[in-house]
């Protein structure tokens, strides 16, 4: 098993970074990501608020947003974790491995699914220099990818699952904990700090059932409604 999760981790790094080769060569597109990330990064804040604001939830709303499903940049762990791909299979337990091979795929989808959202909101709705909830809806309609979307909220939940799952076993947990200053020392720590943030927030949580609903049920309903034209 441990083979086939090492290999899927393999597969989605080299997705994710041939994305962003493929957005290298398309100056006009890269120069506006800021742009969308900060439409989202405002979106994402704006729906989950009340998550935000919530003592017990704030810690993993703000890992989820900005770890799993918001606009940072992902290319050093994934450099990381490629790098170092040989070694990390030897030392890291395979529960460890699946975790980061799904945050690959989700990280690897989701560039994949904004910069075609970015060409169409550049390309055919002059959304250069601005982005209207309008043209956002138009151009998630016009991408026409509604199970790619749909399968993206269902990798979201599955993280979501499998940090809560871990963070209930004490020896996985720690285990995590204690990797920080091999990590640092091997070259991998971005891979270890991305894991650790997430541990740390679903502990301080408590349980995850109700958070992974809100998140999913908030999502796939402005996925719907955007699909049924109204944003």
């Amino acid at each position: 098993m441990q083979a086939k999760h090492a290999s899927m981790l393999l597969e989605q790094i080299q997705r994710g970074k041939a994305q962003r080769l493929k957005q290298e060569a398309e100056a006009e597109l890269v120069s506006r990501i800021p742009l969308l990330r900060k439409w989202q990064s405002d979106r994402l804040s704006a729906t989950y608020a009340d998550l935000l604001a919530n003592k017990r939830y704030r810690p993993a709303t703000a890992f989820f947003l900005s770890d799993l499903y918001g606009p940072n940049d992902f290319s050093q762990r994934d450099d990381d974790i490629e790098r170092l791909f040989s070694t990390l299979v030897k030392v890291l337990p395979d529960y460890l491995i699946y975790t980061a091979a799904y945050a690959a795929e989700l990280n690897a989808l989701s560039a994949e699914l904004d910069f075609a959202l970015l060409g169409m909101l550049v390309g055919e709705l002059d959304g250069r220099d601005t982005i209207t909830e309008e043209a956002y809806a138009e151009a998630y309609r016009r991408c026409d990818n509604y199970s790619l979307r749909k399968h993206q909220i269902a990798l979201l939940k599955m993280m979501g699952e499998d940090l809560n799952a871990i963070v209930f076993k004490p020896f996985i947990y720690n285990t995590v904990r204690m990797l920080k200053i091999p990590a640092r020392l091997a070259g991998f720590s971005a891979l270890q700090n991305f894991l650790d943030r997430g541990f740390k927030a679903f502990h301080h949580m408590q349980g995850a059932d109700e958070f992974l609903e809100t998140i999913v049920s908030r999502e796939t309903l402005i996925l719907d409604r955007i699909y049924k034209s109204h944003p």
